[in-house]
């Protein structure tokens, strides 16, 4: 079993102070792991692969089912599924294929390795994960970066980031923010206020340590009542004073950060929108979130995206994709609004 087990290791469970989860893929009710895994043996077997099949079945079941399917593989073909579907697809249904056999925190860990490995970093990506993910979630993906790949998360983003954009992502991956607290602290909001206000807009140049350890420590629900008060010494909002007050890469992480402190499933809406904004979509951005979050979060970001857009995230999928990747994708998607 090693080469399953290598890679689908652990099963991961939320701990912590979980956030709640609004999933689109749920566990399929009659599941039968042995009858799936003969299914998707059959389909890679058949001349020209039936790619139709492996999608239906794999992106209607849990990553819990998936590797349940993915042993019961092995045991009737002797080979390891993962390596099996690598041969059998392509492109972009096989990036999403693949993603889904890995769980939510292996997903990211890998997406994040693959953001900084090799020459140039890709920032969009690495900015989208680190600055999206809870505290609960990055300390997960940490300890599975570690057993991937050997290395310390930490230290491969300090070895290929620099200045204040490394300084914000390693306080994020140190995931030291504080979990929220059941008494509102209105001093401590008007004392992060003030110095939010006092080491940016007030001053010439900014004060981006302040920023980022406050951005960095501070419990979600504390930093939505912080930037509240803000506007009150303002005269930006804190989204403006960050356009106003730095740029680069680093401008785009407070972004995300922000963005996510005060909808987190409206970024991702924006995200996807942003990227079906052409004639073809950016697959790559459009599989990482589908995959990432249809066990988390992405049944909340398609009434966002229908909120924001005007038309749901089905039909935009449905518009800017085809094929046997459409059709994974839609079924993730898990219906139109």
């Amino acid at each position: 079993m090693a080469l399953v087990s290598e890679f689908l290791g652990q099963l991961t469970l939320n701990i912590g102070g979980a956030e709640p989860t609004y999933p689109t893929v749920v566990p399929a009710s009659d599941f039968d792991p042995d009858k799936d895994a003969a299914r998707i043996e059959t389909a890679i077997k058949t001349k020209g692969v039936d790619e139709q099949t492996i999608t239906d079945i794999l992106t209607r079941r849990t990553y819990n089912q998936r590797r349940e399917i993915a042993f019961a593989y092995e045991r009737r073909a002797k080979k390891d599924m993962i390596t099996a579907l690598k041969g059998a697809l392509s492109g972009s249904l096989e990036a999403l294929v693949l993603g889904l056999m890995k769980s939510t925190s292996q997903y990211d860990a890998t997406e994040i390795k693959s953001s900084i490995k090799g020459l140039g970093t890709d920032e969009e990506t690495l900015i989208e994960l680190v600055c999206s993910r809870s505290r609960a979630e990055l300390v997960e993906i940490k300890s599975v970066y570690k057993e991937l790949f050997k290395k310390d998360l930490e230290k491969d983003v300090a070895g290929d980031t620099s200045g204040e954009f490394r300084a914000l992502l390693l306080a994020l991956v140190e995931a030291k923010r504080d979990e929220p607290s059941t008494v509102v602290d209105y001093e401590k909001i008007d004392e992060d206020a003030r110095a939010l206000y006092e080491a940016g807009v007030k001053r010439k140049g900014t004060d981006v340590k302040t920023w980022i350890s406050i951005m960095s420590e501070r419990s979600v629900p504390h930093l939505r009542k912080v930037f509240d008060r803000y506007k009150s010494y303002s005269p930006y909002d804190m989204q403006e004073s960050i356009r106003k007050e730095v740029k680069g890469d680093l401008e785009k992480s407070f972004l995300t950060l922000v963005q996510c402190f005060e909808n987190k499933q409206l970024y991702f809406a924006s995200r996807l929108a942003e990227a079906m904004k052409g004639k073809s979509a950016k697959d790559k951005v459009v599989t990482r979130i589908m995959v990432s979050r249809c066990e988390v979060d992405l049944m909340k970001i398609r009434s966002e995206f229908k909120k924001q857009q005007g038309k749901s995230l089905y039909q935009s999928i449905a518009e800017h994709t085809k094929g046997d990747y459409q059709r994974a994708l839609l079924t993730l998607c898990g219906g139109d609004d």
